[in-house]
């Protein structure tokens, strides 16, 4: 087939969402996107991924998701990239992706008339059905941030400052909070939670230094240990830095001993610290487990994390009826925010309408394309 661009045999169309965790491109029929081939590779966030290997990522996904067979067949090609936040068409994220997936395309033989670049919460926009122009977009996953597209461009932005200055209601707020209440519990500043026992679990803390770990009449651990332990346990709300609180265990009350209290803070320090921010994300599981189970401050921080996003929304001066287009884990399907997050906008006049990624929104801008 000829290189010459001949818009007749170019019946294919390929849309890759590209967010900070993975790449995903799919290829789909031009006349109504029916899918017809996936595939995916590494991080696609264009701003922090370096540009050769946001390039190799790019290839790997759409050798997968394209045949070569088909490869002189495709028509145009759409993509969302975390990090091409821009409205200007120099935005340093949309000049990179551009710059890689022309690479990528290059690298593969794929050669088309038509390369859009978007934004991966504008492409989450466009996966919604009808393939909305104009509305509000939620994205509530490891980072929290709402845009206000108009003609499917973002014009405006709340939050999505990153886990430094913002991502409030975040699953890395989240997390961040689940380790904050149980170094609370620990040093006696906060209530008993089972965040404490379920956080030291999945870090894979001693556990002898977990609530209940030692069991019943053994002895306290850490240094200093035999110059004699901390009183018995104590009711919820009793002061004092010595006091051994009522732990929640999976059996029950149990009491966490001074010793292992300031133990289980040596240990859980270290390993958090040595790890990316972000990757606290992964504990909002936790909280919306122990929130399940009635424990009430798991319940308390899910209620201020849909209250946060609830800020973020209200921010866009949201009009009654407009919709909102969200994606990201929190609020998916069975999401521990999607209840709360719900009731809250439904105050506002708005409804929440849930899409699980920008891959739909892609190809339905490639199609456009042509």
């Amino acid at each position: 087939m000829s290189n010459d661009f001949n818009q007749e045999s170019r019946e294919l169309v390929i849309g890759l969402d590209a967010g900070g965790t993975r790449t995903r491109a799919v290829l789909a029929a031009a006349a109504d996107g029916r899918v017809l081939g996936e595939g995916a590779a590494g991080p696609g966030n264009a701003l922090t991924v370096p540009l050769p290997r946001l390039t190799d990522h790019l290839a790997e996904a759409l050798a997968r998701a394209v045949p070569e067979s088909a490869r002189g067949r495709v028509g145009a090609v759409a993509g969302g990239f975390a990090g091409a936040t821009g409205v200007a068409e120099d935005d340093p994220g949309r000049l990179n992706a551009l710059t890689a997936l022309t690479a990528a395309l290059r690298r593969l033989g794929i050669t088309t008339g038509s390369i859009g670049i978007s934004s991966d919460i504008e492409a989450a926009f466009a996966s919604a059905p009808g393939t909305p122009a104009d509305g509000l977009a939620l994205v509530a996953g490891t980072g929290a941030v709402a845009m206000r597209i108009t003609d499917r461009r973002c014009t405006a932005t709340v939050d999505g400052d990153g886990w430094l200055l913002g991502d409030d209601g975040s699953g890395f707020w989240i997390g961040r909070e689940a380790v904050r209440a149980a170094l609370r519990m620990a040093d006696g500043r906060g209530g008993p939670t089972a965040l404490a026992g379920a956080v030291g679990r999945t870090l894979n803390l001693p556990r002898e230094v977990l609530p209940g770990g030692r069991g019943p009449g053994a002895p306290p651990a850490g240094p200093g240990a035999s110059h004699g332990g901390p009183g018995p346990g104590v009711t919820l709300g009793s002061p004092g830095p010595d006091a051994a609180p009522t732990a929640v265990a999976g059996d029950g009350p149990v009491t966490w001993s001074l010793a292992d209290r300031e133990a289980y803070r040596r240990h859980l320090l270290p390993v958090v610290m040595a790890e990316p921010p972000t990757r606290l994300a992964r504990l909002a599981p936790l909280v919306a487990e122990a929130a399940r189970e009635k424990d009430p401050v798991a319940g308390a921080i899910l209620d201020e994390a849909a209250g946060q996003l609830t800020d973020t929304v209200r921010a866009l001066a949201p009009q009654s009826g407009e919709r909102v287009v969200a994606t990201g884990g929190l609020l998916g399907p069975g999401g521990p925010l999607t209840a709360l997050l719900t009731t809250r906008l439904q105050a506002l006049g708005l409804t929440l309408d849930w899409v699980a990624d920008g891959c739909a929104g892609s190809v339905a801008l490639a199609r456009l394309l042509l």
